[in-house]
């Protein structure tokens, strides 16, 4: 209950105090023919139940003849590249943590089609709601493996209380202004994870 409380009176001081940086980023967005500018996903939550996340559109949805998506580090606008620095693309997750689908603090939602790929183990994941902000980015965000993102994950799982999620919280402003740890090496955010073999 202490911990939905402080998800709730934070991501509400939050959105207001940020109103006018999201406003001038979904303009920018907008303007920049970046529409729509809210980019949603479906990402697995608490006890794998899948939710929309939000989020600023940073990647266009440029195609190849055939058809498929371009890698990320060609999608990736340059104004998107700055949102993603800067981490303000995540701020529309906030009315995703005022509506309890994420917490603040919580292992990061992945995608959906990781599902099957986990290890019984991995899956534990699962087991507490996801956040904007976690362990695993606070050690390390992108530029981990993806074993180790699972070791801090469960990590958390088994350790969370009160006080880790306010010093977590506290790390992740200073990782955002040393905007370090965006991305894996050689690549435009996180290579993809395609199991465990």
């Amino acid at each position: 209950m202490l911990k939905r409380l402080l998800d709730i009176i934070c991501s509400s001081i939050a959105l207001l105090l940020l109103l006018p940086i999201l406003l001038v980023c979904g303009l920018t967005l907008f303007f920049l023919n970046c529409r729509p500018v809210i980019f949603t996903q479906p990402r697995p939550g608490y006890k794998e139940k899948t939710f929309q996340i939000c989020k600023f559109r940073s990647m266009n949805d440029n195609k190849d003849s055939a058809g498929h998506l371009l890698p990320d580090s060609k999608r990736l606008t340059p104004f998107g590249s700055m949102l993603r620095k800067t981490s303000i693309d995540e701020l529309p997750s906030l009315w995703n943590v005022l509506k309890g689908d994420l917490s603040l603090v919580g292992p990061r939602p992945l995608l959906v089609e990781y599902l099957p790929l986990y290890s019984p183990e991995q899956a534990r994941r699962h087991l507490v709601k996801p956040g904007i902000t976690g362990w695993a980015q606070v050690n390390g965000r992108n530029a981990i493996s993806w074993q180790q993102k699972f070791e801090l994950d469960l990590w958390y799982v088994d350790n969370q209380s009160f006080w880790l999620d306010i010093n977590i919280l506290f790390l992740t402003v200073k990782k955002v202004f040393s905007q370090s740890d965006i991305n894996a090496e050689g690549e435009a955010t996180m290579t993809k994870f395609t199991g465990n073999d």
